[in-house]
């Protein structure tokens, strides 16, 4: 069987608003409640930490007042008052937007020295009725800054929601990895990793793969609760496989049960389970 695409290649999934939460559009029908409110919900909540966002070298944004917005279909955006991102920096733009259930956005330019982040910063100064609270309020594209702080610690992806959570556990299951007629790996002491709105993943101790068959990829990507994870290809004869396993060498703290383990996923694979009792 296969547990769907490795690990963030297609974004973290929120429990709030993607992957059958409550505010998300697949919400769940296995409640005893109803939403009484637009298929499309905003819900705003305070950060509880301060967060900066540098620029070139400078400290663009600094806030200790941010709220997150978690929005139907999207992941968790953060909003801080206008007065916290610095103002000499900015320069407004004509550039507008128009949310059905935000209103229209104003934009703003963000420069440091020769550095220039092109309509960056958005707010919207004439919210929807329903939306009044976003009123002073301004958010800054992620991808826009060099480098995002929560407290002192860098941050990649985006801030980590309250409402994520992973979980991994011992587990007795026997896992086995084939790629044709070949065991990449096989265990009976597997950890099971639990993530909010993801499939669960089984993570191999290393002693139980086939290394000796894997190559390292070029391949990395981030998880804000996991960590940098690394790829691992398959080769086997003149077959190669790209990225088939990876790992987290230097997690962060959500991944530490499960570093320096190998995780498999890929269509080319064959990974069945089995209860050993």
């Amino acid at each position: 069987m296969n547990f769907g695409r490795g690990i963030d290649n297609k974004g973290d999934t929120m429990s709030l608003t993607l992957g059958g939460g409550p505010l998300a559009a697949d919400a769940p029908t296995t409640v005893n409640y109803s939403v009484d409110g637009p298929r499309h919900a905003l819900y705003l909540h305070p950060f509880p930490r301060r967060v900066r966002a540098e620029l070139a070298g400078t400290i663009v944004l600094d806030s200790d007042h941010g709220h997150l917005l978690h929005e139907t279909g999207l992941l968790p955006v953060l909003y801080v008052p206008m007065e916290d991102v610095t103002p000499a920096l900015l320069t407004a733009t004509d550039h507008t937007t128009h949310c059905p259930y935000k209103g229209d956005a104003a934009y703003w330019s963000v420069t440091v020295g020769d550095r220039t982040a092109e309509n960056a910063l958005w707010a919207y100064p004439e919210p929807k009725a329903e939306a009044a609270w976003l009123r002073g309020l301004a958010a800054l594209y992620w991808e826009a800054a060099d480098a995002w702080y929560d407290e002192e610690e860098k941050v990649h992806g985006h801030l980590r929601d309250p409402f994520h959570r992973v979980d991994a556990r011992q587990s007795s299951r026997l896992v086995r990895v084939m790629l044709g007629d070949e065991v990449l790996a096989v265990s009976g002491h597997p950890k099971v990793l639990s993530e909010t709105g993801l499939a669960n993943r089984y993570y191999l101790p290393p002693e139980a793969v086939r290394t000796d068959l894997l190559v390292p990829s070029r391949t990395r990507r981030h998880c804000p609760y996991k960590g940098e994870a690394v790829y691992w290809s398959a080769r086997i004869g003149e077959r190669e496989v790209a990225d088939v396993a990876w790992s987290f060498p230097h997690p962060l703290k959500d991944g530490q049960d499960v570093k320096g383990y190998y995780s498999f996923d890929h269509e080319a694979l064959s990974i069945d389970l089995e209860n050993q009792h």
